[in-house]
Formats: C-alpha cells, structure tokens, sequence
C-alpha cells in the first residue's frame, strides 16, 4: 500500500515517520525545498522536526502528481489557511485514490467551513475521514503512546483507517460524529490561547481550570447547535485534545497566548514563530459561527477582541468574571 503524505509540517513529518515504520510505502510532499534536502541528505527534518531520525524508506517529493500517483490513501497534514491552495493543485490526481484522510485542525477563515467540508467542495463530493485527538508531533514521532479518534459518517471507512495505521504506540478509536470532532479539534485552540493569556499574566491554577471548564461548555453549546453530539466532547477530539493544548508546553497556541498575556502585540508574536498558530484564525471564524447559531461564547469573544487589540490581557480576564451570575 501506497500513503501519500501531503504537508511536511511537524504534524506531517510526524505521521510519515510512524507510517513508514509500519511496513506502508509513504511519499512525503514538502512544499519547501530546504526540508526536502534536509531529509533525503541529513534523514531529518531540521526546519519542523529536528533531532528526529527518518526511516531510509521514507521518500519525499515537490510534485504534488508524484504523491498521489497509486497512492491508496492520502493523509492532508497542510495548515488550515493553505489547505484550499493545495488541494486545488492536487484535484487532478486526486481522484484515484480509495480514501482521504483529514490531519488538519480548523475553521477557514472566510467561510467558516470546517477542514472536511473545504475538501469535499474542493475534490467534488469526497468525504474524508478526520483524524483528530491529542497529540505533539515530536511525542508522535518519537514514539510515546498516543490515542486518536478517525470520524467519518462512514463507519467502515472510519475503520478502515483504524487498522491500517494504528501500531502499538498509535492507538485509533472511531466515531461517526465528524462535525463534533472537527469542531472539538479546531475550538480547542481558542481555549488554549485564553489559558496561555492567564499564564502569561502570572495566574494561578484556579483561572486556568476555569477557563478550560468553561470553554468546554462553549465548545459543546456550538456543536450542539450545528448539529453534532455534546458527548463527543468527553472523548479523545474534545476533552483530551482540550486538556494537552492548553497545559502542553509545546502548545503553539498556548504560547501565543502567554505571549499576549505579557503585553506583546499579536504581530510581534507572530513574527516570530515558524509554524501556524492556528487558534488565531479560528477565532474569528469559531465568532461569526456563534452569531450565525445565536449560541454565547464568551470566552471566545473575548479572545477575538484581545486578538483585534481592542482590549487587554487584563481586562479579558476582569470581563470574563464581572458577567451577569448565572447557573452553571
């Protein structure tokens, strides 16, 4: 069986790593020429990954035909701001593939759509399967046990997915409720950047567990009203994705945050950083989703108007506990 890869992020490299030691072909697209040459020359991928040794079998490629060319599967691991531009160049030579599987967390921005419903308008009606849960690609790659959820509406698929790439350290559970899974992966970001503000401004515990807390509540009133499954959000997509992002210190977004709760500008963070933070974007599009579904999302507002430089840290976290009391 032939996997292409599509993305050579951390995330992508991560997933290529454990599927080519798994006794799969996998192709590796990378979009960037240095990370290219640094696997086929150095096995590693010093941009994303580094310190992390690459299998000899693990091919790489610029050609977005080459990939999907007699590949049975391939795995979309492309940040959600470029996952359109991309799969627009890999429509022709999509279609022969048996599945499609979704790596990527996220809103798009201006549409608001969800990673599935970007590819199924895109590749013309395919209906991927969305891989999601807590992970870091560097504990991934290196490795340590990891569980995930595949969600598809197609329960066969779902599976068919499970036993191609679970192994011993990738342990993957099915569920059918594709929309709370893509929406508990996506929102969780925005939580996780409200906890990184309570850090950055030297905080305790006690915001932090409320601000998880209630940003679950948020998360679940949002998919319920979209249609999906309040339940799905104790799983591996919602509360375990929920828990790693917001007190993992390799939490891009986390770091964002913290960042912002020292007073620095969202610009000047972002300057900084080499891969996509991508709670920033969903925050915006996780807003206009709350209004279109007249659900309150508090937490997530007030992140947008931090993000917006409309307010301060400070003043995020005096917002949030001067609300009208009310039941939990």
């Amino acid at each position: 069986m032939k996997i292409a890869v599509i993305g050579a992020g951390g995330w992508g490299t991560a997933l290529a790593k454990i599927l080519s030691e798994n006794e799969i072909q996998v192709i590796l697209w990378c979009r960037e020429e240095d990370v290219r040459r640094s696997i086929g020359e150095r096995r590693e991928n010093v941009r994303f990954l580094p310190g992390i040794s690459l299998a000899a079998t693990l091919r790489t490629t610029g050609s977005l035909e080459e990939a999907a060319r007699g590949a049975e599967v391939l795995l979309l691991a492309v940040p959600s701001p470029y996952l359109r531009s991309v799969l627009s160049g890999l429509a022709p030579w999509a279609r022969g593939a048996a599945s499609i599987v979704s790596a990527t967390k996220g809103l798009e921005e201006t549409t608001h759509f969800r990673m599935s419903e970007v590819i199924s308008q895109t590749l013309e009606g395919v209906a991927p399967v969305v891989l999601s849960g807590p992970t870091f690609a560097r504990e991934v790659a290196l490795g340590e046990p990891t569980a995930l959820v595949a969600a598809s509406a197609d329960l066969e698929g779902a599976k068919e997915i499970q036993a191609r790439f679970s192994t011993p350290s990738f342990r993957i559970y099915t569920n059918d409720d594709v929309l709370g899974v893509e929406l508990g992966g996506a929102l969780k970001n925005v939580i996780a950047l409200a906890v990184g503000v309570a850090t950055g401004l030297g905080l305790g515990h006690n915001p932090k567990a409320a601000l998880m807390t209630r940003g679950l509540a948020e998360i679940s009133r949002l998919i319920a009203a979209m249609g999906g499954r309040r339940e799905t959000l104790f799983g591996l997509a919602g509360m375990g994705d929920l828990v790693l992002t917001c007190t993992g210190h390799l939490s891009r977004n986390r770091q964002v945050g913290i960042e912002l709760g020292k007073g620095r500008s969202l610009e000047d963070v972002l300057a900084g950083m080499e891969q996509v933070a991508e709670g920033v974007r969903t925050t915006h599009a996780a807003v206009s989703l709350a209004k279109e579904h007249g659900v309150e999302m508090p937490i997530v507002l007030q992140m947008e108007r931090l993000l917006r430089g409309e307010t301060t840290a400070e003043d995020v976290m005096r917002e949030l506990m001067t609300r009208p009391l009310k039941a939990e």
